[in-house]
């Protein structure tokens, strides 16, 4: 049982890795395959397997329309059908970061089920592997204060710089997060960013926010490292 229950309308940062810290993303086809998973199990009906949407017919895709790397999700699922609404969410090599807001009753859990087990299956298929590819279950946490959403939503919109990715496999993975839909307008807006944008004036002046955010976290980061080390000389 899980110490805090997930409360439709609550906001819950949700988080997971691989285990033993493994990569979990080793391509761009890969992420493709996440987010796809994403979009498609979340809704309350069963879907099945997606399969038929494999990595190969995902790297025919790639090769006949170049996307951009920092393409993101498709067209949003109508919010009467979703078990959970997005508020941020982000993808890293090894982990992944989501802000999450319970529509259904048991819709984290539903959804959380159903995008680790689709998307193990997905890779132990591809890598010819067997066993679990997460580190345990999703590890979850409430955002209990407006002023903790705020900040979390800059952490995982801007988690690429927390970790400082420069290496090839994390250039695969850099920029997809829901960033750029904060910072720019368009058709396909995905995550419900009204709970966080809407306390700001105009796009500026949150991405003023989450960067003076950031740098606090890192800064804090930094501090705490230094204070270890130096009780450990």
């Amino acid at each position: 049982m899980r110490k805090i229950p997930f409360a439709i309308g609550e906001y819950y940062h949700i988080y997971n890795r691989g285990t033993d810290k493994r990569i979990i993303f080793s391509e761009e086809a890969d992420v493709d395959r996440f987010l796809q998973s994403i979009e498609e199990f979340n809704t309350p009906d069963p879907i099945g397997s997606i399969y038929e949407h494999s990595f190969l017919k995902t790297k025919t895709k790639n090769k006949t329309n170049k996307a951009s790397p920092q393409s993101s999700l498709g067209s949003p699922t109508p919010k009467e059908g979703r078990l959970v609404n997005f508020v941020a969410y982000c993808v890293n090599p090894n982990h992944y970061h989501f802000i999450l807001q319970p529509v259904l009753n048991k819709g984290v859990e539903k959804f959380m089920q159903r995008l680790g087990t689709g998307y193990t299956n997905y890779f132990n298929t591809k890598y010819e592997r067997t066993g679990a590819l997460f580190q345990g279950r999703f590890k979850s946490v409430h955002i209990d204060s407006n002023e903790y959403l705020l900040h979390v939503s800059a952490y995982v919109n801007l988690n690429d710089r927390v970790h400082q990715l420069g290496s090839p496999t994390s250039k695969l993975v850099k920029s997809r997060s829901s960033w750029r839909e904060y910072m720019e307008k368009g058709d396909k807006a995905w995550c419900e960013k009204e709970a966080v944008l809407g306390q700001f004036r105009n796009t500026k002046e949150y991405k003023i926010f989450a960067e003076n955010s950031l740098r606090g976290t890192l800064e804090r980061r930094l501090s705490e490292k230094e204070q270890k080390e130096l009780f450990l000389e």
